[in-house]
């Protein structure tokens, strides 16, 4: 059974920075795109940020310029670093790996989430 945890959450003033990490209890990252979502009281949860297998990155709109997404096979971790937060950032970030796996020659995808960690930026 994989586990994701995060970590590095808190509070944090507008303007500020904060790490998030995400670690994995088994080697699932491998080629599978992974990366944190977010969702803020009273709306969706939404794409922040995503590193696939092969590298590339992609971002939301809103944290392009200010949010950096990378990932360590090795080490089985994903982070993500936040600079210049906005209160508008404040929700709880989860960790994310979309993995695709082959069943009798099909392609199937599965997600897999931690249980979130809360950011919250003080204006």
């Amino acid at each position: 059974q994989v586990q994701l945890v995060e970590s590095g959450g808190g509070l944090v003033q507008s303007g500020g920075s904060l790490r998030l990490s995400c670690g994995a209890s088994g080697n699932i990252f491998r080629t599978n795109d992974a990366g944190w979502y977010r969702q803020a009281p009273g709306k969706e949860r939404e794409l922040v940020a995503v590193v696939a297998g092969g590298g590339n990155t992609n971002y939301a709109d809103s944290v392009k310029g200010r949010f950096t997404v990378s990932r360590d096979n090795a080490k089985n971790t994903v982070t993500l670093q936040m600079n210049s937060l906005k209160p508008e950032d404040t929700a709880v970030y989860y960790c994310n790996v979309h993995e695709t796996y082959y069943l009798f020659g099909n392609a199937r995808q599965r997600d897999y989430w931690g249980p979130g960690t809360q950011v919250t930026v003080s204006s």
